[in-house]
């Protein structure tokens, strides 16, 4: 039986994983091994995910977080090629765009094993961006690219990647698979709506934890201003990420929005299904807004998802509290049609045959 090594070490790769762990559990054709980096510490963004989605147990627990981004990548390069020794698998499956990311497949590379890329071909063409360069220097030393959308394919051909000695292969955005899956049983695992007292298409659901907005307190202030002001109109739930808690503590920073611990994927799939709409600065919650019909209001001044924008599904406003506002307002009798399939279907079937092709 071939043998893969999957490296997770952050909430959108968990979910990603629970996908894919669960077909390849199902065909029974591939050994799987997981290491958890420990890249999120949190019990709240970590182990609770494990718990609810039923992930394999991972092998291996690293705990390396909380450190400069040259030493966490380190000591996970080390730390993974020790592994890779023991476990000597025929490829391993990365995902995303973390530290994490970046130090398997270094790791793998060096040691001649196979690189799967798993949401290949992303750009947000800020190479201010931490996730930027770990994505393509991943794409770059990959040998299968299993990229999510048709954009993904024409970043990577733009920048030659068709003449490379790898595969790149369009085979939808697996996070589509996770939330068609888990949504069927989200509302009898999780009684969040009810905790929170909130109503259907009464609230406004938001996230902000990207090191660009927390690290800069101007855009951070603007941020909150935008939702404090929206909050007048429409009630603002905020699961606060421990980055920006932090940061919001530390400058004694106080907003007339409503602020919870982080929360579990099922928990989040009711905040999503009930919401009116998003705000956030996060990649992965701007398609799950679309997954489940809701406009999202981009904090940031680009998108991986350029898709979402360009078919009228979200807005980019940065940091600009005005233009969040505006956008807002504009969203709020919105008719549009969430029926366009912009990320396939069956992607974790589509994703393990081209592994099980590579292993061959």
């Amino acid at each position: 039986m071939k043998k893969i090594v999957t490296i997770l070490g952050a909430r959108p790769q968990f979910i990603k994983a629970a996908v894919l762990s669960r077909i390849i559990t199902l065909h029974n054709e591939i050994e799987e091994v997981i290491i958890h980096t420990g890249q999120h510490f949190d019990a709240d963004m970590s182990a609770i995910f494990f718990a609810e989605m039923e992930i394999p147990k991972p092998k291996y627990n690293l705990n390396i977080n909380g450190i400069g981004h040259g030493a966490m990548t380190g000591q996970m390069l080390e730390k993974v090629e020790r592994i890779l020794l023991d476990e000597k698998p025929d490829a391993i499956v990365i995902y995303g765009d973390t530290n994490s990311t970046l130090a398997g497949a270094l790791a793998a590379k060096k040691m001649n094993i196979k690189v799967i890329h798993i949401e290949a071909g992303l750009r947000s063409f800020n190479m201010n961006m931490p996730e930027e360069i770990n994505r393509i220097l991943t794409d770059r030393i990959s040998d299968l690219l299993l990229c999510p959308t048709e954009t993904a394919i024409i970043n990577l051909k733009n920048e030659g990647f068709f003449n490379f000695e790898n595969k790149v292969v369009n085979c939808g955005d697996i996070m589509k698979d996770a939330v068609e899956f888990y949504s069927k049983t989200s509302a009898d695992k999780s009684s969040i709506i009810d905790n929170l007292s909130l109503e259907k298409d009464r609230f406004i659901l938001a996230t902000i934890h990207r090191q660009e907005n927390t690290d800069d307190l101007n855009k951070l202030k603007s941020i909150f201003e935008g939702l404090e002001q929206i909050n007048k109109q429409c009630k603002v739930v905020i699961p606060l990420h421990p980055r920006t808690r932090k940061i919001v503590e530390k400058h004694n920073l106080s907003y007339d929005i409503t602020t919870i611990s982080p929360v579990g994927y099922f928990d989040m799939l009711e905040l999503l299904k009930k919401c009116k709409m998003v705000i956030s600065d996060s990649g992965g919650l701007q398609k799950e807004a679309y997954f489940n019909k809701k406009h999202c209001i981009i904090a940031r001044e680009e998108t991986e998802w350029i898709e979402l924008v360009e078919n009228g599904f979200a807005k980019i406003v940065g940091s600009d509290s005005i233009k969040m506002f505006e956008t807002f307002n504009s969203y709020q009798n919105s008719t549009a049609d969430f029926s366009k399939n912009l990320y396939g279907t069956n992607v974790g079937e589509n994703i393990y045959n081209e592994i099980k092709n590579i292993l061959k």
